[in-house]
């Protein structure tokens, strides 16, 4: 996945990293990342927030995937990171 304004370099490589090994997944952590930047208030209400050094992070849960989440900033919006993560 070539990185564009709404993803980060670290999630496009992850991104690229999951496609390599498991296209299924990856197509699940791509529909929900393009979902939140498509609606990004929509999915701020059901997300869980994350303070960082960086600020706040959002982390939304990918369907079907646990414990794979999707970790957001809501400036842009902006995809940051997706990797499995404990609830």
């Amino acid at each position: 996945m070539n990185p564009h304004q709404g993803y980060s370099q670290v999630a496009a490589e992850q991104l690229d990293m999951a496609e390599t090994v498991d296209p299924g997944l990856h197509q699940d952590l791509v529909d929900t990342c393009e979902a939140i930047l498509d609606d990004p208030n929509r999915y701020r209400a059901a997300a869980s927030a994350i303070v960082t050094h960086d600020g706040v992070v959002m982390r939304t849960p990918v369907v079907g995937r646990a414990p794979y989440k999707v970790f957001w900033s809501t400036d842009g919006p902006r995809i940051e990171a997706v990797f499995p993560y404990p609830s």
